[in-house]
């Protein structure tokens, strides 16, 4: 009997709503995210939302699983994680600056399409043409909403996808970690060395900050740390093809967040480009699964 086969109904419906709640804390992360990209710049917001979710993460793991939680065997491969982390999260950041949030968290999700890409030559896997042909069809749903080469065409449509490929090889490198190493420690080490590496960065572009805005920094340290806690037990109560295809419920949030906060309204090959990408990443999912 497989382990799909296994699942409780309630488990499968708790990890449904688990991963939609985790979802939508990432794009509020983002939206206010985006809203202070127009007063600092991207890697001083990183630094900080990091300087409080580094205490705030320690402070949770030590009172629900004590100091053992924190050990890891793997610093090294942590440290090239938290690099990756952070030149992902400041392409996609800086994107921000230029996007409408619709748009930058349409492209974003190129990122399954690059690690089923990047899999063969890193992982060594064996990818079938039906993952291939939706690789394919992904890319095209990327160039969908680029547009390289036509009249709308804006560079800095470029850096979500840049995110998305460094993202990719961020969750690639998950897989070297093995099974034995805690969700609180991942969780630990993604910001904490960002923090680390952002810090003289963030000190040369340094803005002072305005007390109405380090409430903004509170609300994007616990929406990022909840969003990627929630999506991590996602995937612990039910399996990957199951609740995977609802990260796609974060194109409703950016679309909905983008009209209240700044009017924006997708375009209609924004709208075909991510359903295009939407498809080929579920379809990615389902073939994992089998």
């Amino acid at each position: 009997m497989s382990a799909q086969s296994k699942m409780k109904p309630k488990d499968v419906s708790r990890g449904i709503l688990t991963i939609c709640a985790g979802v939508a804390f990432l794009v509020m992360n983002d939206a206010v995210a985006k809203v202070l990209t127009d007063r600092y710049d991207p890697i001083q917001i990183i630094f900080l939302r990091n300087l409080i979710a580094v205490p705030m993460i320690v402070t949770v793991v030590l009172f629900l699983r004590g100091p053992g939680a924190l050990r890891t065997a793997h610093l090294g491969l942590h440290a090239v994680r938290g690099l990756l982390m952070l030149l992902g999260a400041y392409l996609y950041f800086t994107s921000l600056s230029f996007l409408p949030l619709t748009e930058a968290t349409a492209l974003v999700f190129a990122a399954p399409i690059f690690i089923t890409a990047l899999s063969v030559p890193l992982l060594g896997e064996a990818v079938g043409w039906r993952r291939w042909g939706a690789v394919i069809v992904g890319f095209v749903g990327v160039l969908i909403i680029v547009q390289p080469g036509g009249s709308t065409f804006q560079p800095a449509s470029l850096l979500p996808v840049g995110a998305a490929f460094v993202y990719a090889l961020f969750m690639i490198s998950a897989r070297w970690l093995g099974p034995g190493e805690g969700l609180w420690t991942m969780m630990l080490f993604v910001v904490l060395f960002p923090l680390i590496y952002a810090t003289p960065f963030a000190l040369w572009v340094w803005s002072p900050v305005a007390l109405s805005d380090v409430k903004l920094l509170v609300v994007i340290a616990v929406c990022g740390s909840l969003g990627i806690t929630l999506i991590g037990q996602a995937f612990r109560l039910a399996p990957a093809a199951v609740v995977a295809p609802f990260d796609y419920t974060s194109l409703i949030w950016a679309t909905g967040l983008g009209w209240v906060i700044w009017s924006d309204v997708p375009s209609f090959w924004t709208i075909v480009g991510a359903l295009v990408i939407a498809a080929s990443g579920i379809v990615i999912v389902l073939r994992e699964a089998r």
